[in-house]
């Protein structure tokens, strides 16, 4: 459900370069405490099961640190960060989802920091500085951001190489429509004021 909801938001011709989530840190730091006391409590249970009404009651307590770390997981599950080769988007929410994207082409740097820990298990912070009204997007401590930063800048890169290739293509074109133009001036399809006038917005293009 996650990935077709994902790709319900890219566009035409826009692709998935990278699909990545915040580090595994991240979800055992939030569930720590509720491991603890889901342990804590069933050993409590089990302990009282001779008192079956105390019993029957811890178990229906135990329920409580379950259900949170359930949340804990859902919320880390359903947030992905996302590069392709038009944005780079911030997806979170389990239920209600909350889309954050900025412009490929509007990203002006990358700033990533990584301390003595992150680099040994391979995650960090990214920083976004866009020209967008959003300034800066923050991607806290991050899986492999060493990848997520390369895949962004490579997807700028190439963004720019697209652009001129399809003004090149738009050059190479102009010529052969100058001439279907004049066949059809020739034919009288079109008038002479007409084929100089489209002749001449051509040109410009060039």
């Amino acid at each position: 459900m996650a990935k077709n909801y994902i790709q319900g938001l890219m566009g035409q011709n826009e692709k998935i370069v990278l699909v990545t989530r915040q580090h595994w840190f991240v979800l055992f730091s939030n569930i720590l405490l509720e491991i603890i006391l889901t342990l804590v409590l069933i050993a409590g249970v089990i302990a009282v099961t001779t008192f079956y009404p105390i019993a029957a009651i811890g178990f229906i307590i135990v329920l409580v640190p379950l259900g949170g770390m359930a949340r804990d997981i859902l919320v880390w599950y359903n947030r992905d960060y996302i590069v392709t080769n038009r944005r780079v988007i911030q997806i979170s929410g389990v239920l209600n989802k909350n889309v954050v994207d900025s412009s490929i082409e509007k990203v002006n740097d990358v700033k990533m920091s990584q301390s003595f820990f992150g680099r040994l298990f391979d995650f960090g912070d990214i920083e976004i500085l866009t020209a967008s009204e959003l300034g800066v997007n923050l991607f806290q401590r991050i899986t492999d951001p060493v990848r997520f930063k390369t895949a962004m800048l490579n997807a700028k890169e190439k963004l720019g190489f697209d652009e001129v290739k399809v003004d090149r293509k738009r050059e190479e074109d102009i010529p052969s429509m100058i001439a279907k133009l004049d066949e059809l001036r020739k034919k009288g399809i079109v008038s002479e004021e007409e084929f100089q006038k489209k002749k001449a917005e051509l040109l410009a293009k060039m």
